[in-house]
């Protein structure tokens, strides 16, 4: 205190001033001093004086500490100064818990005094890049009580200041431990509940650093460090899919592998490990939550088996001297390891205890779950254990079955099924719950396993015959009243009846079963008419649950227990009106709701052990629909009977058509490729005529211009008879003449030759396409005109758009026809076309052949004329016109023959 009168100008002797009086002078001197030392000194004052007298300095001092944060940021001394008395203002220290209370008020008021101005948080976090010691970590603290106090709104303003989560993130990298260490406090603060505020910080390499820190630290040996690493990690990865994913693909899922290893001896844990152990179990459980996406949770479930985290797991389940807390939490973090995941499953199934002889760790979880002197936390997450391994796994659900049946059953050995057979049956109330809840996940959605276990039978006592299990369920209900405490008769009927409930739902031959035994009916509905107190109406829900399952899916097959006898049994025993409330009183029920949240089961006290999660959601499926049943009469159930039938004929012939739709696109398909074909083999043809058609052409202007030449030939011949040069070049004309007209003849032979094999390809081509489609043609307008009149006849107002679909199809197949027909039709006029043309030309070649005899004739006269003139005649020339002479006639033979 002497230091702090030096500062205000006064001695401790005389009267001293008030607390209030000492601050205010040391603000003004605060405010007014130009020199720094001064400053400086006054601010150590108040900083001293900030614990005792809170409210003044924090009323008084604030805004001028604020101020020598803005204005005197070279003088880290000062600054540091300030930083504690901030803090010291805004922190709750103390342990008593009135002056908490009084404590957390004032902080809560000088919190949001110093965020009024956001600029203060900004100011703050510049501030923390300092390096110096005593400026980060005071800065670090302040921070953090602020966050304490109003976490949202200081949340929202580091959220928008730039770099503001950056210049934090920096903190874990400091090498000094203590900055280190506040600033995984500070960040656990700034992550709780705010989604955006986490993405960031893992984005920032949050995951690989605090690993880092963990593996420093001696991972579940280490201390506090790694429990605030830890912390921090869940508030990073709890209820946020994006930082979950983010964490599996970054490879962290194996990097957890290691917190796993436990030694053969693990006696002695400290609280710390425990507390670590714990903490990192929870961490597994955040990545495979019921709660998260299925694929999300299937893949990390997959990583976690692949990189043997699971496998580890089950090590801890089996070894000894684990902590009990420890046993708990592991148990239902495995659960949701193999929850829905079938190899996890399968594994797990494979795993046997460190026993001998060796025993499959369901047995043994089971001999916990049904042992009474067991912990209650440690039966609950057995269970939990046991309905993740049959969740979804329809082969665990048949070997579970089968350990009850007669040809499985071992005497030598201790099986799953006589387990929960013994604790379905012992007089501990909390074992036949659990049994009971155990045994109907063994069947949940499975119809094969529900058959199979009506037949298995158990032997009551000596000389009596075996009774089913089904039957043995119904007597313990019947004589519930035996037994001792009214809380344990409850909880025992509530599990049994919700066994049966699931036994013979959607199970038609369960019901026939259940209803076969003459007193199971008459002890339903005396129950369920008795005017019971508050603890049973929910056993007479139960009972209207069971009783209306027995109607909904009822198949009529016993006679004295049909559906209409089981309503007018309701009507006349019980009321319907009756029937429905009291099959309300299920889901009225505190603790129906509760059990509806989660899959794992979650119980304060054992006498709290009521309802199962999944039994909830049946009786959310079944509640309206049974509701109906019972209400409805038997006539609208008929009117129902035959709209559901109907509804299913046309189902079944809405299928038929979509079938018949599907075959017939296919076909259509296929004659579209057909005509596609022969549209581009009709183009073929069509090229091959016109090339034909322009030789025939080319052939008829070299026969014009040959008979334009024998024309003038003829006539020069006739003219000019005597003249001797003209007989001497004639022969040779004739000759090449000759050649030409040879060479012409060949060429129409083959021309006529490829036209005939051409008209007969096409005209093959032509009938086979016409057959084929006007086969497919009417058979199918044929088989869619029947099926027409059969959709007409059935329901013409559920099938008229197929009609219409086909009667389109069968247009356009109608018009693709008519296009084939009419290109066949131009196909042909073309051809008796080019037919006329050749029959042109033979008529114009036998008109060339009749010139030539006659211009041989003219000569034969002529050179007989110049014998008898005495002109000598050469033999070699009459030879050659004997020779050419001779082959005219024999081509003109040759002519006839193919003419023929």
């Amino acid at each position: 205190m002497n230091y702090i009168w030096e500062v205000v100008g006064r001695h401790p002797t005389g009267q001293q001033p008030t607390g209030a009086e000492t601050i205010q002078k040391l603000c003004d001197r605060v405010a007014s001093s130009t020199l720094l030392e001064d400053r400086r000194d006054a601010v150590r004052a108040l900083k001293s004086l900030s614990k005792k007298y809170r409210m003044e300095v924090g009323t008084m001092a604030m805004d001028h500490l604020v101020r020598i944060l803005q204005t005197d940021r070279a003088d880290t001394e000062i600054l540091g100064y300030a930083l504690d008395t901030l803090y010291n203002i805004v922190c709750n220290d103390s342990e008593e818990e009135n002056q908490q209370k009084q404590e957390e008020d004032l902080g809560v008021q000088f919190t949001d005094k110093f965020i009024q101005e956001p600029d203060n948080i900004t100011l703050l976090l510049t501030l923390l890049e300092e390096f110096d010691f005593h400026v980060r970590w005071p800065g670090v603290k302040l921070l953090t009580a602020l966050l304490k106090s109003q976490c949202a709104p200081v949340q929202g303003i580091i959220l928008v200041s730039p770099m503001g989560v950056s210049r934090l993130m920096d903190l874990l990298a400091d090498s000094r431990e203590v900055i280190r260490n506040d600033g995984l406090l500070l960040l656990q603060q700034l992550t709780k509940g705010n989604t955006a505020i986490q993405k960031i910080v893992a984005f920032e390499n949050a995951f690989e650093r605090l690993l880092e820190i963990i593996t420093e630290e001696g991972s579940s040996d280490g201390g506090i460090v790694v429990e605030d690493c830890l912390l921090l990690l869940l508030n990073l990865l709890k209820n946020n899919s994006s930082n979950q994913n983010f964490f599996k693909e970054g490879s962290y899922i194996q990097k957890m592998k290691p917190w796993f290893e436990v030694g053969d001896d693990n006696s002695g844990w400290s609280a710390q490990k425990v507390t670590n152990l714990h903490l990192m179990l929870q961490l597994v459980r955040v990545m495979v939550s019921p709660v998260n996406s299925p694929g999300a949770t299937t893949s990390c479930q997959k990583a976690m088996f692949q990189c043997g985290l699971l496998q580890q797991l089950c090590t801890i389940l089996m070894a000894t001297g684990v902590p009990a807390d420890i046993l708990t939490e592991t148990i239902n973090t495995v659960s949701e390891v193999i929850r829905g995941s079938e190899v996890n499953q399968d594994y797990f199934a494979s795993v046997n205890a460190p026993s001998n002889p060796p025993r499959p760790a369901i047995v043994v979880l089971l001999m916990s779950m049904v042992n009474e002197r067991q912990p209650f936390v440690l039966r609950c997450a057995v269970l939990y254990c046991f309905q993740c391994f049959l969740y979804k796994n329809h082969k665990g659900q048949g070997e579970i079955v089968a350990t009850l049946l007669p040809s499985t059953i071992d005497a030598n050995s201790i099986s799953a099924g006589q387990l929960l057979c013994g604790g379905l049956f012992s007089a501990d109330s909390l074992s036949n719950w659990c049994a009971a809840v155990a045994l109907a996940h063994a069947l949940q959605d499975n119809l094969t396993q529900k058959e199979q276990l009506l037949r298995v039978q158990l032997a009551t006592s000596l000389g009596k015959p075996p009774v089913s299990l089904l039957q043995q369920c119904t007597n313990i209900l019947s004589q519930g009243d035996k037994l001792n405490r009214r809380g344990s008769r409850v909880q025992t009927k509530v599990g049994l009846l919700m066994l049966l409930c699931t036994w013979i739902s959607n199970c038609p031959i369960a019901v026939m079963h259940f209803l076969h035994n003459q007193d199971n009916v008459p002890f339903l509905t005396g129950q369920i008419s008795e005017n019971l107190g508050e603890d049973e109406r929910l056993v007479q829900g139960l009972c209207a649950l069971l009783l209306g399952i027995c109607i909904y899916y009822n198949d009529n097959s016993l006679e004295n227990y049909t559906k209409e006898k089981l309503k007018q049994l309701i009507e006349k025993r019980i009321g319907k009106e009756n029937f429905v409330e009291k099959l309300g009183f299920i889901t009225k029920h505190e603790l129906y709701s509760r059990a509806a949240q989660k899959p794992q089961p979650a119980f304060s006290t054992p006498e709290h052990m009521l309802f199962d999660h999944e039994f909830t959601k049946l009786v959310k499926e079944l509640e309206g629909m049974i509701t109906k049943a019972v209400l409805r009469s038997s006539e609208e159930e008929k009117k129902e009977e035959e709209v559901k039938k109907t509804l299913e004929q046309h189902d079944s012939i809405v299928t038929q058509y979509k079938e018949l739709i599907r075959e017939q696109d296919s076909q259509i398909n296929e004659l579209k490729e057909q005509v596609t074909l022969q549209s581009s083999q009709n183009e073929k043809l069509q090229n091959t005529i016109t090339q034909q058609f322009s030789q025939i052409q080319q052939h008829k202007d070299q026969y014009n211009i040959l008979k334009l030449k024998l024309g003038k030939d003829n006539q020069q011949t006739g003219n000019q008879a005597e003249a001797a040069h003209v007989n001497g070049l004639q022969p040779e004309e004739l000759s090449q003449l000759r050649e030409q007209l040879e060479e012409l003849q060949r060429q129409n032979q083959l021309l006529q030759t490829q036209l005939t094999e051409k008209d007969s390809l096409i005209t093959s081509l032509e009938v086979e396409l016409l057959k084929a489609q006007l086969q497919s043609q009417t058979a199918e307008i044929t088989q869619l005109q029947s099926e027409r009149q059969e959709l007409l006849r059935g329901s013409e107002t559920t099938v008229s758009g197929e009609v219409k679909t086909l009667l389109e199809s069968k247009e356009l197949m109608e018009k693709e026809l008519a296009s084939a027909t009419s290109t066949a039709a131009i196909m042909q006029a073309e051809k008796s076309k080019l037919q006329q043309e050749v029959q042109e030309s033979k008529k114009e070649q036998d008109d060339l052949l009749m010139l030539l005899a006659d211009q041989d004739q003219k000569i034969l006269s002529l050179k007989q004329r110049l014998k008898d003139l005495g002109e000598t005649i050469e033999d070699e020339d009459d030879l050659d016109s004997r020779d050419q002479f001779d082959d005219n006639d024999d081509e003109e033979e040759e002519e006839e023959e193919c003419d023929e």
